[in-house]
């Protein structure tokens, strides 16, 4: 971490999520749930809307062509947005039933795509209101193999990141207060442990993961993000005046940490950077 102040870029907002940081264009996406809306902020600062409506998006991820990845509560879709500005939808359906509604996502460096499958979009405010089609929620993998379901057994599946190495997979379980890791095989997953319980003063639940380039792992929590070494030891909390539920790293020299927290978007700058998407 570092010792500069948080600082406030922009407020107004209903609830901040999916930020997302374009290395080569210099700017930051990010949705505003229940407002429909996403936005993006170009690295002089100028704020401009991406997408109205968004179909109530989420998470946000680049593939490795600089691909938008976009999870919609609204539409329980997973899309992509391709050059000419249309969108492609990747994954809505798993096994003739409707997804619940795809949370957040994250993607491999071979192009293989990982996401969460909570059902937050089938009520208000971050959802339409409307009855499931799956009996869980669920952490899928798409690539070579089409969509393949790792695991139902997580109650809220939420943010997830990637190891440094991307042989595991952390997921942050919102319902249960803890992030899992699961171990990655090629068939799915072969095994999984509860890597973190948060807690501590403050509101907030453990909802954005994210990895800086030295293998730490940060994660929403009660009173802002919470910081674990590689072995999953606490190194301290970054303290936000409302609810976190996601951040990521942006600028040249991705050390500034963008976070989403409720109505306004922060800005933190760290010692240790982290990754760009592509």
């Amino acid at each position: 971490m570092a010792d500069d102040p948080l600082r406030r870029v922009a407020t107004g907002f209903r609830f901040l999520e999916g930020p997302v940081w374009h290395p080569v264009e210099r700017s930051l996406v990010f949705s505003d749930i229940p407002a429909a809306r996403m936005s993006r902020l170009s690295a002089g600062g100028a704020l401009s809307v991406l997408r109205d409506p968004s179909r109530m998006a989420n998470g946000n991820a680049y593939d490795r062509q600089g691909r938008l990845l976009t999870c919609e509560h609204a539409t329980s879709r997973l899309v992509r947005q391709e050059a000419d500005g249309s969108l492609v939808t990747l994954a809505d359906r798993f096994r003739g039933r409707e997804l619940n509604s795809p949370n957040d996502v994250v993607v491999a460096g071979d192009g293989t795509i990982y996401f969460t499958d909570p059902a937050y979009g089938r009520a208000v405010p971050y959802g339409v209101p409307r009855s499931r089609e799956l009996p869980f929620c669920g952490v899928y993998r798409l690539g070579a193999h089409g969509l393949e379901l790792l695991t139902d057994d997580v109650e809220g599946p939420n943010g997830l990141c990637l190891s440094l190495d991307e042989r595991h997979l952390f997921v942050a379980d919102t319902e249960r207060m803890h992030i899992r890791r699961f171990a990655l095989t090629e068939s799915g997953v072969a095994g999984s442990a509860v890597w973190a319980r948060l807690t501590g003063p403050g509101t907030g639940e453990p909802d954005g993961l994210k990895i800086d380039s030295a293998g730490n792992l940060f994660s929403c929590g009660p009173g802002g993000i919470h910081v674990f070494d590689p072995a999953g030891s606490a190194l301290g909390v970054i303290r936000v005046p409302e609810v976190t539920a996601n951040f990521t790293w942006g600028d040249d020299d991705m050390r500034t940490l963008y976070i989403c927290a409720s109505t306004t978007l922060h800005r933190f700058r760290t010692r240790v950077p982290g990754i760009r998407a592509f």
